[in-house]
């Protein structure tokens, strides 16, 4: 049971949160802490998982309904928010069925479901789907009194108000392994461990996807699990996700500059462009074709693209690459210290819902519908020899290291410390054990469980 007292004020909530080290449990894992303001006067958990062959969210919330649902009634009562939304697809029969059950006991709690379309689960786009507000361009969904949370990551509150810290994150192995399977694993598991506990891959010349086929980079098999971690996916090397990742950006700005067409599907396509945001794909693409910058608005404006990827993995029919071009601009810009400061209100296009697409056909395009199963969650413990923590877990500065080489650790306990006067979290050891080695980048932690 969550203890009140816990919950009764912000700044209590706000440290309780931070000192448990929790990040959003998905996307960039933005600090869970930062988000909170008794400006909100509404929360919204996203279940909207639109990331093809995923099945995390929809899982764990079936599972852990009242805990989850509980966890955001006293997220509400502590800010002062007036409600709190779960926002799921009707497709997820069981798991509604187990959140209709549940949240009839919450006064604030309402459910809503989203069209089964890529991407609902952008923030600004589930923002405007469940209230009707729109987030300015260049705008935070506090500035129109909201929060959104994902469902492991209220999960982690509820279980952080009853003692415990992020040591463990749930992840789903998908794609071509013998055994497709939703796992709870510590912080720092090798990837191609997952993959070794799938029963090994099932075609010839695969690579590793961390995250989705949408959004999803391109991982070396000895890289970890973070607290961002959601899903990887083991697909062959000529699969049209596989293919786009492994481009060249010199080339594609070659390619751009040879192809494009100025046929403006990328725009037409692109769900941020169709919310009313000032992001014109093809203006950028003509200034990458004609080698001339000239019109800086089109670039300055990739700041608002929220890289979806339905640009390049579906809109462009000569096969070319938007949003890869459009990441390597915003990167610059960045580096560059240039950023759009105003925020510009933005309005919804007519014709948005003519122009969504369905997240079936999403995975038909990709051609991952064989891929497409179940991936059962277990919760049944995993145990690694040997975890490799990066310091770098969350947006913000990374976490300083409080431990030593050869110290004895116990689950649960702080390896390292959240950043003074910065943005960051702390760490805390996934496992029993003895700190191998430290360095700049990861604690490596060897278990005491060691075969």
């Amino acid at each position: 049971m969550i203890r009140k007292e816990m919950a009764m004020k912000l700044d209590e909530l706000k440290s309780l949160i931070k000192d448990s080290g929790i990040a959003g449990a998905g996307g960039a894992g933005f600090p869970s802490y930062a988000k909170l303001s008794d400006k909100a006067d509404t929360i919204i958990l996203n279940c909207a998982e639109c990331e093809p062959l995923f099945r995390l969210h929809r899982q764990l919330l079936k599972r852990y309904s009242f805990e989850i649902i509980s966890t955001l009634d006293k997220i509400c009562e502590c800010i002062g928010a007036k409600e709190f939304h779960v926002a799921m697809k009707r497709t997820y029969k069981t798991t509604a069925e187990a959140v209709e059950r549940d949240i009839a006991a919450f006064k604030k709690g309402k459910t809503n479901y989203l069209h089964e379309v890529y991407p609902a689960g952008d923030e600004i786009v589930l923002i405007h789907d469940v209230t009707g507000k729109m987030v300015p361009a260049g705008g935070l969904p506090i500035d129109v009194g909201v929060i959104v949370y994902n469902v492991e990551t209220v999960l982690n509150i509820y279980r952080a108000l009853n003692g415990e810290k992020v040591t463990h994150k749930y992840v789903t192995v998908g794609g071509a392994v013998k055994n497709p399977q939703t796992y709870r694993v510590p912080i720092g598991t090798p990837l191609s461990y997952l993959v070794e506990l799938s029963g090994g891959v099932t075609e010839k010349n695969t690579m590793i996807l961390s995250g989705g086929p949408m959004t999803g980079k391109l991982a070396l098999p000895s890289e970890t699990v973070t607290k961002t971690t959601n899903g990887i996916l083991v697909l062959p090397e000529d699969n049209p996700v596989i293919m786009s990742r492994r481009q060249n950006v010199r080339v594609l700005k070659r390619r751009t500059m040879s192809a494009c067409c100025q046929c403006q599907m990328c725009t037409d396509m692109c769900p941020r462009h169709l919310l009313g945001y000032p992001i014109e794909p093809h203006r950028f693409m003509r200034g990458v074709k004609s080698d001339d910058a000239t019109d800086t608005q089109a670039f300055l404006n990739t700041q608002y693209c929220s890289q979806c990827g339905l640009c390049e993995m579906v809109a462009c029919k000569q096969g070319l690459n938007p949003r890869t071009l459009i990441g390597a601009a915003k990167q610059t810009l960045a580096k560059n210290g240039i950023k759009n400061t105003d925020k510009i209100e933005a309005h919804p296009l007519p014709e948005r819902k003519m122009r969504r697409l369905t997240t079936s056909r999403l995975r038909q395009k990709l051609d991952l519908e064989k891929y497409n199963n179940p991936s059962l969650l277990t919760d049944e413990e995993v145990k690694v020899d040997r975890l490799y923590i990066s310091l770098r877990q969350n947006i913000g500065a990374p976490s300083v290291p409080s431990v030593s080489e050869g110290q004895i650790v116990k689950m649960g306990e702080l390896i390292a410390n959240a950043p003074e006067k910065a943005l960051g979290l702390p760490i805390h050891a996934p496992v029993d054990g003895k700190v191998l080695k430290i360095s700049d980048e990861m604690i490596i932690i060897e278990s005491a469980e060691r075969k």
